[in-house]
This record gives C-alpha cells, sequence and structure tokens, in this order.
C-alpha cells in the first residue's frame, strides 16, 4: 500500500505563534514553509530558533519566502498568524498561495475575525483555530516559548470535518496538545474573555505582566469585572460559557510564569496593536444586544487615547 505523502504547510506571519506551531507540524512530519518579511534572511540562515520549557524546538523550514507573492505551490494547509488589524486585506494577502484545495487555518485573535475569510473563500475553506499559548518573539528568527501550547480546532461556523481531524492529528504527532470543537465561535468567546481583560489592561499598566495585574486586590477585582462583562456579551450571542470560567482562568494565570500579552509588547515596540479585533468587536456586540459593559468601554477608550497620544495624532482645542 502507497503511503500518502507528508501534508504540505504554508505558516504566513512567522513571529512567535506561526513558529512555535509550525515547529509542531514540522516535528510530526509535514512540510512547511513560513512567509517571513523582514525575517526572512535571517531564517534562510539560520532556521527558527525556539527556547522552550519543553526543550530546544528549533526547526529550518523547507522553503522561506520574503512575501505571499513568491509561493509558487499551494499548500494543503495555510496557516495565518498575522495581526488582526484595520487597514489589513487578509484575503487579499494569502491569495497568491491558496489552492483549489487549500484549507484556511486562522490561528489569530478576536471576535468575528473569520467573516472576511469566508466571504472570500467560502465558508468550507475555513478552520478556525485558538492558540493557548505565553509565547514571544524576541528576536528576528528567535522565540521563547513560556507555557501552554493547546490548540483548539474547528470548522468554521461550527463542525468538524476529516481535515480538521487530520491537522489536529499532526499537532498531537508534534507534541502539541490539540482539542476539536464542533461551536468554535463559542471557543472564540471563552478565549476573548482572558483577551479583553489582561490585554488592554496591560497596556494601560504600562505593559504590566500577568503576575502584577493579579498582584493586588483592586487589581484582582478589575480583571475579574471585566471578565464579566466580555461573559454577559457572548451570552446574549448565544454562547453561555461556564459560570465558573472567571475563576478557571484567574487560578491558572496565577500559576503560569509572569507573562507579557502581545498588544502591551506591540504598542512598546511601536507596532499597531489588535485592539478593534480583540475589544472593539466585543463592544460592537454589547451594542447589538443592548448589553451595558461600562467597564470595557473606559478600558477601550483609555488605549485608544494612550495611542494617540503616543502617535502624536491628538489635535490642539480651539
Amino acid at each position: 500500500m502507497t503511503q500518502a505523502p507528508p501534508s504540505t504547510v504554508l505558516v504566513v506571519g512567522a513571529g512567535a505563534i506561526g513558529s512555535f506551531y509550525g515547529s509542531a507540524l514540522h516535528r510530526a512530519g509535514a512540510r512547511v514553509s513560513v512567509v517571513a518579511r523582514s525575517d526572512a534572511g535571517v531564517i534562510r540562515e539560520h532556521g527558527i530558533r525556539i527556547s522552550s520549557p519543553l526543550g530546544d524546538l528549533s526547526f529550518k523550514p523547507e522553503r522561506v519566502y520574503a512575501s505571499v507573492e513568491e509561493v509558487t505551490e499551494p499548500p494543503d494547509y495555510l496557516l495565518l498568524t498575522t495581526k488582526v488589524l484595520d487597514g489589513v486585506n487578509r484575503a487579499a494577502l494569502i491569495k497568491p498561495a491558496v489552492g483549489k484545495h487549500t484549507r484556511i487555518v486562522l490561528i489569530q485573535n478576536g471576535i468575528g475575525i473569520e467573516d472576511e475569510i469566508a466571504q472570500a473563500y467560502g465558508n468550507q475553506r475555513v478552520i478556525s483555530a485558538l492558540a493557548f499559548i505565553g509565547v514571544s518573539r524576541t528576536a528576528p528568527g528567535q522565540v521563547t516559548h513560556h507555557a501552554y501550547g493547546l490548540i483548539t480546532l474547528g470548522n468554521y461556523p461550527q463542525g468538524v470535518d476529516e481535515s480538521t481531524r487530520a491537522l489536529a492529528g499532526l499537532f498531537t504527532a508534534g507534541s502539541v496538545p490539540a482539542s476539536l470543537s464542533e461551536e468554535i465561535v463559542g471557543e472564540r468567546w471563552r478565549k476573548t474573555v482572558w483577551n479583553a481583560a489582561f490585554n488592554p489592561l496591560s497596556v494601560l499598566a504600562g505593559g504590566a505582566d500577568t503576575a502584577v495585574l493579579l498582584g493586588t486586590e483592586a487589581g484582582e477585582a478589575l480583571v475579574r469585572a471585566l471578565m464579566d462583562e466580555v461573559c454577559q456579551v457572548a451570552a446574549a450571542e448565544g454562547h453561555a460559557l461556564p459560570s465558573d470560567q472567571i475563576a478557571q482562568y484567574i487560578a491558572s494565570t496565577k500559576q503560569m510564569p509572569p507573562y507579557r500579552n502581545s498588544m502591551a509588547l506591540d504598542l512598546k515596540a511601536g507596532r499597531p496593536v489588535e485592539l478593534d479585533a480583540i475589544l472593539g468587536n466585543v463592544l460592537e456586540a454589547a451594542t447589538r444586544h443592548g448589553v451595558p459593559v461600562p467597564r470595557l468601554r473606559t478600558v477601550h477608550t483609555a488605549v485608544e487615547l494612550l495611542i494617540a497620544n503616543l502617535r502624536g495624532e491628538h489635535k490642539p482645542a480651539g
């Protein structure tokens, strides 16, 4: 019996997330290539260096591209791991690499982030994925994995097919825990409970890590209050979360090493932040359903003001 050829994978956005999960698929035997833009030269020469509590996860991609336009072989799976930012047309970005049978895997943060891709390529092409991980890009072609790594996969907007199961199997074979969800949108809301609280608060606290944010009674109370407002919006959207979800997140966050999230790191480095994908879309859903979320709105406005001030976008009064 002829053995099936290894799956081909293209990672678009070989930063922290893309590098870690690309490494797992490489260990599972997939042919992994990456689009790395500014890091392409370093990665071609040295590969991607990944330090982790799990050991040395470094690997050398099969091919390294500086842009998607350079891709000549459409992959079986295209992992899109870029930030979800205003003004970036993700559907157009990946178009040169999408073949007739390519499945598009969105390992990205936020609510409602699948619609743009599904409208361009069809729901049946989209696998929505959620990464529960602490990982950071520390230098060109270098990544530090801090904790966790679970990835949850599901077809968009719901269900699980054989192609999605096969991808989960590859992650598992690469020593990354993978779970499947028939209701992936609900899982997105679950993760947003954490992101919409910790990410903007870290920005407002000058890049404070999770230990600092939970280090006082007042800080923990504010995190819990923000999480509760997200849970209320999720329920209004038809995705009620477990009653102990907030307590679980607080406990697990206290157990992990102190972690600075990507929004705070991006702002500090002068890069755009995913404010609308992570928090703005929650506020839009709250408005649709008439759910009061005063703390989330205050935090969102405060981050917007901070960004405007840092970028000199404020205008003099009068």
